[in-house]
C-alpha cells in the first residue's frame, strides 16, 4: 500500500521528510496525501521566487553585492569558501523586494552567518530541535484531523473532508521567509544538487550529510494558497478511492450464480486484486471467480461500471452483461461519469500551479524523480524496460502456464502460486487469523511476539512496538509514521466484526514492516535531519520483507527444498507486473504535460490506450493475448501520482536485502541497515549490502531457479 499511503506516504519534512510518513499504504501503498503535497515542495535551489501579485521575479541582489558579501565573510571564517559562496548565492536568489533592500540583505548575511565550525554546529542543533517540534506536531495534527477519513466509524460528512483537506503546514514556508528563519537556514546550510550529493557525498561525514539534508528544506517559495488548494483536491481524491468498494456477495457469474460470501466487501484495486490472488488455491471455482473479478476491473478502468453498484449493498450486478438488478428485477443504471479520471485531472491541474515556481525542475515528473526519489526518471524507465524485456520473463510465463495447466489469462500477472500460502485454503488461514486477532488490541499486543520470532531481542522488540499504534482502517490499510520522537507510528488495517481475516493480516504484516522502518529510522538515527530512508522504495522493501514472512509468524514452515528458487521466481514475476503499471503511470503523466487542456474523457481514452500499448509491447508476447487494459487498474494512478515506481524499485531493493540477509543475522542487520539514514539511493545500498541498486541479482537468481523448478 502507500506507506499512504499511501498514501503516504511515505518524508522530507514538509517536503522529502513528510513524504515517507504521510504515505498511505494500501496493500502496496497509496501515496502520502499530505506527504504528496509536501513532495511538491522538493525543488532545486535554483528556483526563483514568486512576488505576490507578479510572475517569478528576477534576482534583485546584484553580482557585485554578492561578491562583496562573500569576500567579507571569507576574511574571518573557518567555513570553506565554496560553502560561503553557495549559501550567499542561494539566499540572494530567494530574496524578494518584500524581504528588504540589497543593503539590508548584506547586513543580514553579516549578522547571521556562522563563521566558526562550533557556532555552525550549535545553529544546526537548534534548528534541528525546533524543526522536529514543528514537523512532529504538524504531522500529529494531520493524523488526528484525518481520523474520520481513515478509520472505521461513523459515515464521513462534508465537514470531515474540510478538516481532512486542511494543510496545517501550508503557511510555514511563507512565514519562515517573512521572519527570515528560512534565510538563516539557506545561508548556513545551502542545498546541493543530486549530482553534487552523488559525487561529494562519498567523502562526507555524517554531520556533513545532515547539514546537506537541512539544505533540502527551504529551496522554493510556493504560495500557501496553492498548497492549501492542492491538499484539499488530493484529500477528495483519496476519500473517493477509500470509499470505492464492491459488494462481492451481490456480484453474479456469467450464468447468474453468486459465488462470493454475502458479506465480502472489496476495495478497488487492492481488495479485488488480493481476492483474485487468493483463488489460485481454490480448485473448485477459483478460475471462474478470477474471471468475474477481471470483468469488474475492466469496467472500473473503462468507466462503464454502473454508478449504483459502487459501495452499495442493495443491488445485484452481472459484470459480464453489465446489468443491474434490485430484488431480482432489472433496473436502469447509469455509468460512473468518468469520476475516476476527473480526480486524476484535478490533481494534475493543481500540480501545474506549483510548476511555475520551479524553473530548474519545471514539471512534477522531474521533481518526483530527480528531487524526491533522487533517481532521474529516464534512468528508472530504462531500468524497467530492460527488466520487462528480459528473456527470463517469458520463460517464467511458460512455467506458470505449465503449473496452471492452461494458457495464461491477463490476470495471471498476479499469479501467486510460487508462494507457500498459494496451496493453503484462505478460509483456513482466515479461521486462524480471526482466532488470533479478534480486534485491534489483540494484534497490537501480538506485535512484540512477531519481532521476537524474527530474531529481535525481547527488550528491543518491546521498545520498537511501544512506539506503534494499531487502528482499524476504513480503507485497505496504510502505515503512517511519526515525525518526532515521543509520538507513535500508526498501523492501519481492516478488521471486520468477526476479527482480522487473512487479507487484513497479510496487509498488516506489510504495514508493520513500514512501521518498524519508520521507528528505527527516526529513533535510532544519529541526526534528526538524517531520519528516514532515501525514498519510498526503501521503506517498501522492508514492508515486502515482513509481508513475505506472514506464514512463518503463524507457525507454518515451508519444507519445500525449492523454496529459495520459488521465492526468486515470485519476486521477478511480481516486479514484472508492477513495472508495467509504473510504465503506464509515467507515460500518462508525460502525455498530460503535452496535453494540458485535456478533458476527463480524453484522459480516460489515453490511459486505456497507454495501458494497451504497454501490454502489447511487453506482456502480449508472454501471455499470448493482445489489447488488454489491466495495467490501468491501480488506484495509485488516481490519488497518488507517480508513486507506483516505488514498488518495483522496492522489489529490487528487497531482493538485494534478502540475498544479504541469508548470510547475516536478520534482526541485527535490519537494525543496522535501517538506521543508515537518508543518503542517496546508491550510497545507501552500498552501505547496506555492499553494491549499488541493480536488477542483475534478481534476474540471475531467476535464471538459476528456472534450471531447478520444472513444474
Amino acid at each position: 500500500m502507500i506507506s499512504k499511503n499511501k498514501i503516504s506516504e511515505y518524508f522530507i519534512w514538509i517536503f522529502h521528510t513528510f513524504e515517507k510518513n504521510f504515505q498511505k499504504t494500501v496493500n502496496m501503498k497509496k501515496i502520502a496525501i499530505i506527504g504528496f503535497v509536501v513532495t511538491l515542495l522538493l525543488m532545486e535551489w535554483q528556483c526563483t521566487l514568486e512576488n505576490k501579485n507578479k510572475n517569478m521575479n528576477q534576482q534583485i541582489i546584484s553580482e557585485n553585492t554578492i561578491k562583496e558579501i562573500i569576500d567579507t565573510l571569507k576574511q574571518h571564517s573557518e567555513i570553506s569558501e565554496s560553502l560561503i559562496e553557495k549559501g550567499v548565492k542561494q539566499a540572494a536568489q530567494l530574496w524578494d523586494t518584500t524581504d528588504g533592500t540589497a543593503e539590508e540583505f548584506k547586513q543580514f548575511c553579516f549578522s547571521n552567518f556562522s563563521r566558526t565550525l562550533e557556532s555552525k554546529e550549535q545553529l544546526f542543533n537548534i534548528l534541528s530541535q525546533n524543526f522536529e517540534i514543528l514537523f512532529g506536531y504538524f504531522n500529529k495534527i494531520t493524523v488526528e484531523l484525518m481520523k474520520p477519513l481513515h478509520l472505521t466509524g461513523r459515515d464521513i460528512l462534508p465537514i470531515d473532508e474540510m478538516f481532512g483537506g486542511y494543510s496545517v503546514s501550508a503557511h510555514l514556508i511563507d512565514d519562515f521567509f517573512k521572519n527570515k528563519i528560512a534565510f538563516v537556514t539557506i545561508l548556513n546550510f545551502p542545498a546541493y544538487s543530486l549530482k553534487e550529493k552523488n559525487e561529494l557525498g562519498k567523502n562526507w561525514t555524517r554531520l556533513e550529510w545532515a547539514y546537506a539534508r537541512m539544505g533540502d528544506i527551504f529551496t522554493s517559495r510556493v504560495p500557501s494558497n496553492i498548497l492549501q488548494s492542492l491538499s484539499q483536491i488530493i484529500t477528495k481524491a483519496d476519500t473517493y478511492i477509500s470509499e470505492y468498494n464492491i459488494f462481492m456477495g451481490n456480484v453474479q457469474s456469467q450464468n447468474g450464480q453468486y459465488l462470493f460470501p454475502k458479506d465480502l466487501k472489496l476495495i478497488s484495486h487492492w481488495g479485488l486484486r488480493d481476492e483474485l490472488k487468493s483463488n489460485y488455491a481454490n480448485k473448485e471455482n477459483g478460475l471462474i471467480k478470477q474471471k468475474i473479478i477481471y470483468e469488474i476491473m475492466k469496467h472500473i478502468i473503462l468507466q462503464d461500471i454502473p454508478q449504483t453498484v459502487i459501495n452499495n449493498p442493495n443491488v445485484q450486478w452481472n459484470p459480464f452483461s453489465n446489468e443491474v438488478f434490485e430484488n431480482g428485477n432489472k433496473m436502469e443504471a447509469l455509468a460512473e461519469p468518468n469520476t475516476r479520471y476527473q480526480h486524476m485531472l484535478n490533481i494534475f491541474n493543481a500540480i501545474r500551479k506549483v510548476d511555475n515556481y520551479s524553473p530548474q525542475y519545471s514539471t512534477y515528473i522531474k521533481r518526483k524523480f530527480e528531487s524526491e526519489m533522487e533517481i532521474p526518471q529516464e534512468e528508472v524507465e530504462q531500468m524497467f524496460v530492460q527488466f520487462v524485456s528480459s528473456p527470463q520473463i517469458k520463460a517464467i510465463g511458460e512455467l506458470i502456464s505449465k503449473r496452471l495447466g492452461r494458457p495464461l489469462e491477463p490476470f495471471d500477472i498476479w499469479y501467486d502460486g510460487f508462494k507457500p500460502r498459494s496451496n493453503i485454503s484462505e478460509d483456513l488461514l482466515t479461521e486462524q487469523t480471526r482466532k488470533l486477532f479478534p480486534n485491534t488490541s489483540a494484534f497490537q499486543n501480538y506485535l512484540p511476539a512477531i519481532l521476537i520470532k524474527l530474531g529481535f531481542e525481547k527488550t528491543v522488540a518491546n521498545d520498537i512496538t511501544s512506539k506503534i499504534t494499531v487502528d482499524a482502517s476504513r480503507g485497505a490499510g496504510h502505515a503512517w509514521g511519526s515525525e518526532m520522537r515521543g509520538d507513535n507510528a500508526r498501523l492501519r488495517t481492516r478488521i471486520g466484526d468477526k476479527g482480522m481475516d487473512y487479507k487484513g493480516y497479510n496487509i498488516a504484516m506489510h504495514e508493520f514492516g513500514h512501521n518498524v522502518e519508520q521507528t528505527l529510522s527516526l529513533y535510532n538515527v544519529d541526526y534528526y535531519m538524517m531520519r528516514g530512508v532515501p525514498n519510498t522504495a526503501f521503506t517498501e522493501a522492508l514492508a515486502f520483507i515482513f509481508q513475505k514472512r506472514d506464514l512463518f509468524i503463524l507457525g507454518m514452515k515451508d519444507e519445500n527444498t525449492e523454496k529459495e528458487h520459488l521465492m526468486a521466481l515470485d519476486n521477478v514475476w511480481a516486479t514484472y507486473e508492477i513495472m508495467g503499471v509504473s510504465l503506464v503511470d509515467m507515460r500518462v503523466w508525460k502525455w498530460l504535460y503535452q496535453n494540458s487542456n485535456a478533458t476527463a474523457e480524453e484522459l480516460k481514452k489515453q490511459v486505456v490506450k497507454t495501458a494497451i500499448e504497454v501490454w502489447n509491447e511487453y506482456y502480449a508476447p508472454v501471455f499470448g493475448k493482445k489489447d488488454e487494459p489491466i495495467l490501468a487498474i491501480y488506484s495509485h494512478m488516481i490519488d497518488a501520482p507517480l508513486y507506483l515506481s516505488a514498488y518495483p524499485l522496492g522489489h529490487i531493493i528487497e531482493f538485494q536485502l534478502e540475498q544479504h540477509l541469508k548470510s547475516n543475522p536478520f534482526a541485527k542487520e535490519i537494525q543496522r541497515i535501517y538506521t543508515i539514514g537518508r543518503l542517496t539511493p546508491n550510497q545507501w545500498m552500498i552501505n547496506a549490502v555492499g553494491m549499488p541498486l541493480s536488477t542483475e541479482p534478481m534476474l540471475k537468481a531467476a535464471e538459476e531457479a528456472l534450471k531447478v523448478v520444472k513444474q
